[in-house]
């Protein structure tokens, strides 16, 4: 098994985690936000952790609160990821959902899909990301030159994922406000296929019509309907999930199905101060490259 972590991010760290909470610096802006994960106690003390921080979420219930600014900050400002002589620049903002638009630990896979991007010399790739939120992968991908259809079921998402692309001077992305099962069965009916495939599924949502998603009731039709389009020859896919008590053989098993190099693993950040949080589990699964 891969345990992996971003390597080259200048633009964030995770400078401490514990006790349920993670403070983490993006650009110049120190934030405090729950972090589920962090089981053990803080390596730096309360004052400490205010001390630096610029802005802390509150929250009023599982999902959702406010911000309370230590600090003067904006509501949103800029970050980016160098990526293979690309710079990748993201838009963040203080949401509801103590989301700041952006999910670090992923840009491991974005090295990966430029990387897997690149291989193909002859033609361009197609990719789909599906769960897409703000475009990382997306961004990626087309970067290292693939025609990119980018999904989400939340138009707001989709719009900043969009704005991502345009302040990163990327172009010709294909945007989707749709339900992911719903599209990739219409896609096998039409025959079409990728190159590379991209998912990110949350444990729970909903798409634009109020279609039911809960990981381990759909993740396994799901699976089985995107290896169905894959190219025959030459193709990536990756499956990574952010669940408690979701293995990364739970990734092997869904797919082993098919033929090729897979890998599985775990994502996670390391913080300054010693702790190694751990992210999600994934897998990834490639032929002819």
């Amino acid at each position: 098994m891969d345990l992996l972590s971003p390597k080259h991010f200048p633009d964030y760290e995770l400078i401490d985690c514990g006790n349920f909470e993670k403070l983490e610096r993006f650009g110049k802006y120190i934030t405090i936000r729950p972090e589920p994960q962090a089981l053990w106690d803080k390596k730096l003390s309360a004052t400490e952790w205010d001390n630096q921080a610029h802005v802390r979420f509150l929250a009023n219930s599982s999902y959702a609160g406010s911000w309370k600014k230590l600090k003067p900050m904006p509501d949103s400002w800029l970050i980016s990821y160098p990526l293979k002589g690309h710079t990748l620049n993201f838009k963040l903002a203080l949401t509801a959902f103590k989301h700041v638009g952006i999910f670090p630990e992923q840009a491991s896979h974005w090295d990966y899909i430029y990387d897997k991007v690149s291989a193909f010399k002859v033609f361009t790739p197609k990719v789909l990301n599906l769960f897409a939120y703000t475009g990382g992968a997306s961004l990626a991908a087309k970067a290292a030159g693939a025609d990119v259809v980018h999904l989400d079921a939340i138009r707001q998402v989709v719009s900043w994922a969009k704005e991502n692309m345009e302040k990163s001077n990327l172009k010709d992305i294909r945007w989707l406000i749709e339900d992911a099962m719903k599209y990739v069965k219409r896609e096998i009916k039409r025959g079409t296929k990728y190159h590379g495939i991209i998912l990110d599924p949350p444990a729970y949502g909903h798409g634009p019509n109020k279609e039911q998603w809960k990981l381990e009731d759909n993740i396994n039709e799901m699976v089985k309907g995107v290896l169905e389009l894959l190219d025959e020859k030459q193709y990536f896919i990756i499956l990574n999930t952010y669940s408690l008590g979701f293995s990364s053989l739970i990734m092997e098993n869904l797919l082993s199905r098919e033929m090729g190099d897979l890998r599985i693993g775990e994502l996670y950040l390391q913080a300054k101060e010693g702790s190694k949080l751990p992210l999600g589990v994934f897998g990834r699964l490639s032929k002819g490259l």
